[in-house]
């Protein structure tokens, strides 16, 4: 399975530069069945990286711009009337796809994002009370702009909890920033091919579940947890849906490498990843300008590696 990943990020790879560490989280994401929130500033990359993931992966993309005023058929589907039969028929919405990238989510108005909440964690909708399943391979990759405050909501702590894995993407480097306007034509021509079959993603998905956890890896993702708890700029730490998501993710992370069971570091790597966007810090660790990244590394400094 590594060799089938490793072909899809050097696929990627043709029009993101400098992003080895963003892409492979997502595809360790995509191989544990888990959706991932995109973070950064306009402009860097974080649609096309969305495009060219599905692209390389061979799946079925599709891309919703969120608007205040979206109303939850926009995403989902609704029913319409067939005048040659006389009857209601279900018309799927864009979220039937196989990689959605919800562009902007934090501009969705909280009744979309609410319908929008049984799609991530259910893989399926419901409409007009007739239930109906998302294609397989799902995964959902949410774009969110940190810094626009005027026509966003705030994602609620219960759809933030459904992210797997939050990468932040940040600006490049200079050498980067100078290889990117070198390769500008290509990039916009998107040279990127299919390198593997829907098959492949749907078979490293069902490896993961063979990717071993020790129980004392096992007890250390517990603890990691548990001590986000005790953290005094931490109003509301980690849930047990926090600990499965570091689990699920270092699993990814370690078919990722090849390897058949997981270390200690991929618990990190997915922790730090898995855990900042799910606490809620302190009105006063706020004013003091705490980041949640500084509380993980607080945690995963202060918790005894086994």
């Amino acid at each position: 399975m590594e060799k089938v990943f490793a072909r899809i990020s050097e696929e990627v790879s043709k029009v993101i530069v400098g992003k080895e560490r963003e892409i492979r989280l997502v595809l360790a994401a995509l191989a544990a069945r888990g959706h991932v929130l995109l973070e950064g500033v306009p402009g860097v990359a974080k649609t096309t990286m969305a495009r060219a993931i599905a692209r390389a992966t061979g799946l079925r993309f599709s891309r919703i711009q969120f608007t205040p005023d979206m109303l939850p058929s926009d995403v989902i589907g609704t029913m319409v009337y067939d005048q040659r039969t006389g009857e209601f028929v279900f018309r799927r919405g864009p979220v039937f796809a196989n990689v959605v990238l919800a562009d902007e989510v934090n501009r969705a108005n909280p009744r979309t994002q609410s319908a929008f909440l049984e799609a991530m964690q259910e893989g399926q909708v419901t409409v007009w009370g007739e239930t109906h399943r998302l294609p397989s391979p799902f995964i959902v990759l949410a774009t969110m702009n940190p810094i626009e405050l005027e026509g966003v909501y705030p994602l609620p702590e219960a759809q933030l909890d459904r992210f797997m894995a939050r990468v932040v993407v940040g600006h490049p480097s200079l050498e980067e920033l100078v290889e990117i306007m070198e390769k500008y034509r290509s990039i916009t021509e998107f040279p990127v091919e299919p390198v593997a079959r829907p098959e492949d993603i749907v078979a490293a998905q069902e490896a993961v579940w063979k990717v071993h956890v020790d129980k004392n890896i096992k007890l250390y993702i517990a603890r990691i947890v548990e001590e986000t708890h005790k953290h005094p700029g931490v109003s509301l730490g980690g849930s047990p849906r926090a600990a499965l998501s570091i689990m699920m993710l270092a699993r990814g992370l370690a078919l990722l490498d090849g390897l058949g069971y997981v270390t200690p570091d991929h618990v990190k790597e997915a922790a730090r990843a898995a855990l900042p966007h799910r606490l809620i810090l302190t009105t006063e660790a706020k004013l003091e300008g705490l980041k949640p990244e500084s509380v993980v590394e607080d945690v995963l400094s202060s918790v005894e590696t086994p």
